[in-house]
């Protein structure tokens, strides 16, 4: 892919960038709360405490092996790099998952995080890439990946999550602009709308955690369904990089 030139769509995406890391400094320090740490499932199987919180991680392993296996395969592919190092960070989200709801506590929770804000980094970029050149790859690519483990450095060492959010959440928020305001190159970019539901709808869940498990009659809890369904939103990303001739 040549380097696009610039115009007032990647200007918009720049500012939009811009604005929300402004306001997210304005905002007062966020404090992980004790809380988060309570799972309503906490059943054991088979000798594996916290069971079905730890097992429905497995995808994450699956859909992230299969993701690197396309892109070694693909040499040509767009942002390539970027997204070896996506789906290398959803690969890990299993072990570091696994790891803290072992044990659920801040200091597990620092293995869980960092293995996503890899794979938040290596999409934001890789989707970015895809509108402003292989040139933006090459340069914000690794800087990224030091802002994503710094966010989680920082927040366990200064206990203020600002910075962690701000990784996790603003691939979210310039995905549908990019969907909005750049002309599709593919047929297939409607998978990264249906990857950005399913993601919505795993936060939704991890929120009603406890009710969900009430809804369900104690067969899974809503952080269990959120693991599901995150999962799935990768396997939608992974679909549409598929689909790319």
């Amino acid at each position: 892919m040549s380097n696009p030139s610039l115009n007032w769509r990647h200007a918009s995406i720049g500012t939009l960038i811009l604005a929300v890391a402004a306001a997210a400094l304005l905002l007062e320090p966020i404090s992980q709360p004790l809380a988060y740490h309570d799972f309503v499932d906490q059943r054991t199987l088979l000798g594996l405490i916290n069971a079905l919180n730890r097992l429905s991680n497995l995808p994450f392993l699956l859909v992230g092996l299969l993701g690197l296996h396309h892109c070694w395969r693909k040499s040509d592919l767009d942002a390539r790099y970027a997204w070896q190092l996506f789906f290398f960070g959803v690969a890990m989200v299993a072990f570091g998952s696994d790891y803290y709801h072992a044990a659920p506590d801040n200091r597990t929770l620092v293995w869980d995080r960092l293995p996503m804000t890899i794979a938040f980094m290596g999409l934001f970029i890789a989707l970015l890439s895809e509108q402003f050149g292989r040139v933006f790859e090459r340069y914000c690519l690794f800087p990224a990946l030091i802002m994503g483990v710094f966010s989680v450095a920082y927040w366990h060492y200064s206990g203020d999550l600002r910075p962690y959010l701000l990784v996790q959440f603003t691939p979210l928020l310039v995905i549908p602009f990019i969907v909005l305001l750049f002309p599709p190159r593919n047929s297939h970019r409607s998978y990264l709308l249906y990857a950005l539901l399913f993601y919505l709808a795993a936060k939704l869940c991890e929120f009603f955690d406890g009710a969900i498990y009430q809804l369900s009659g104690h067969l899974f809890s809503g952080h269990t369904l959120k693991h599901l369904l995150a999962a799935g939103a990768v396997m939608m990303i992974l679909r549409m990089v598929q689909c790319r001739q």
